[in-house]
């Protein structure tokens, strides 16, 4: 009889234990997986199903057709991981988005939409969006977009004499104002030197470029085939003037009929389609107002930090209040050498020439009013206009849209060269359904320092 109970009681807890073990399997099911590992982080699924659901969201309030949901995932993936390296760089950097700069941002965002800010988080629930993934999702475009500037920014330089040029080759085009809304592909080429590599892109591209004449969406082709940062916006480049076009579009567009995708383009970097998605009439103004403005900068480095730098400016700043010499601490403080010895002044600024923190900062203030301390991507400012006046500036415009122009293309190219550089130097290693297929020559093909993708 004892046996027999004991035999029960032993076969009783194997099923138990086989219970536990199923109960215990299921349960690991429904949590959280790491999808990639980046450097010090990682990135879940959580966070990648996310971020698909916003992005096939926004492609479907555009119209634009879905890739195959492993295809969007994987892409998806990429992106994260390109922003997840920038975003540990700022950390290490000490860059901070604070909740001050991050309402401001907010608010400025519902005003472009015609929205309060109460209206605005309202048609994110809407969506399906929560505010606070909104916000967060702000501030890591925020913080890449700062790191980018820093990094990105320190490379590119534009001179007088590439003004003069661009100024003079414009002069014998009948530029009349008007602006595109383009759409763009980029099918890149790693090694311009592999003959083989670059005629399977090229073919690539007239194979996208045949689709797209169709029928399909050049959008849709954008998000599932494009290697350009911009991608998984379908491609969208946003409104360009004639001075603002790319080098490589610039004598194609103005020709392109709308909706019609323009021939493959090629360059050492690879084989590019453009689109122009619609176009307006521009006027150019004439006389604009100008603002007499000075500064002081505090910038962090190497040798100080954000916080340090933040406290240093709310030091001088307080030091104004108390009706300290604006020209002498500007001397004695600012981290820029060349106003900084001006005693911060400087000079007579338009709308569009300087940062947007800058700008927003400078518009708002009164005469005689100090502004600040606020962030732009070059540090830490405080700004007093000091008079303001009306002003025919068409050359200085035409010279400052002619510099924009040129540092824009710059930046574009270094930005595509930067985010490859710093995923090459990245440890990027895949998980799960994810991870590289098994080549079985008996390497480890778990890890991707710096996978060739779309940022």
């Amino acid at each position: 009889m004892r046996a027999t109970f004991r035999q029960t009681a032993q076969a009783g807890l194997m099923v138990l234990l086989a219970m536990l073990s199923v109960t215990a399997h299921a349960e690991r099911k429904l949590l959280d997986q790491v999808v990639a590992i980046v450097d010090d982080g990682v990135i879940l699924q959580s966070q990648l199903d996310a971020r698909v659901a916003t992005i096939v969201d926004r492609l479907k309030a555009q119209g634009t057709g879905l890739p195959p949901r492993d295809l969007l995932e994987r892409r998806v993936l990429d992106q994260l991981v390109t922003e997840a390296v920038q975003l540990q760089m700022a950390d290490k950097m000490g860059m901070r988005i604070s909740d001050n700069e991050l309402n401001e941002t907010m608010t400025n965002i519902a005003r472009q939409n015609n929205m309060t800010l109460d209206q605005f988080e309202q048609q994110l629930s809407t969506e399906g969006v929560g505010y606070q993934q909104a916000r967060e999702q702000i501030r890591r475009e925020m913080l890449t977009s700062r790191v980018q500037q820093r990094r990105v920014g320190e490379r590119v330089r534009v001179t007088d004499r590439e003004v003069d040029n661009y100024l003079e080759a414009k002069q014998a085009q009948s530029g009349n104002g008007t602006e595109y809304r383009l759409a763009y592909i980029f099918v890149r080429v790693n090694n311009p030197d592999d003959k083989a590599e670059v005629a399977a892109a090229r073919k690539k591209a007239r194979d996208l470029r045949q689709q797209i004449l169709d029928g399909r969406d050049f959008r849709e082709v954008a998000v599932a085939e494009s290697d350009a940062s911009n991608a998984l916006d379908g491609g969208d480049m946003g409104w360009r003037s004639e001075n603002q076009l790319p080098s490589l579009v610039a004598p194609v567009v103005p020709q392109l009929p709308v909706g019609q995708p323009s021939e493959v383009l090629s360059n050492k970097s690879g084989f590019h389609l453009v689109m122009v998605m619609d176009k307006r009439g521009g006027k150019e103004k004439t006389l604009q107002q100008q603002y007499k403005v000075r500064h002081i900068l505090v910038k962090p480095s190497d040798a100080m930090t954000e916080q340090e730098a933040q406290a240093r400016i709310e030091n001088i700043y307080q030091q104004l209040k108390n009706g300290a010499d604006f020209a002498k601490l500007a001397k004695e403080y600012s981290d820029d050498p060349v106003s900084g010895s001006a005693g911060g002044d400087l000079g007579w600024v338009s709308r569009g020439q300087m940062v947007p923190a800058f700008e927003q900062a400078m518009l708002s203030a009164k005469v005689g009013e100090l502004k600040g301390p606020f962030q732009s991507r070059f540090g830490w400012h405080i700004l007093q206009v000091q008079d303001v006046r009306k002003q025919d500036v068409t050359e200085q415009t035409r010279r400052t849209d002619a510099r924009q122009a040129i540092y824009r293309r710059k930046f574009e190219t270094e930005l595509q060269n930067w985010l490859r550089e710093i995923r090459d130097e990245a440890f990027i290693e895949y998980k799960g359904k994810f991870a590289p297929a098994d080549t079985g020559d008996g390497k480890d093909d778990t890890t991707d320092p710096g996978a060739d993708t779309a940022s």
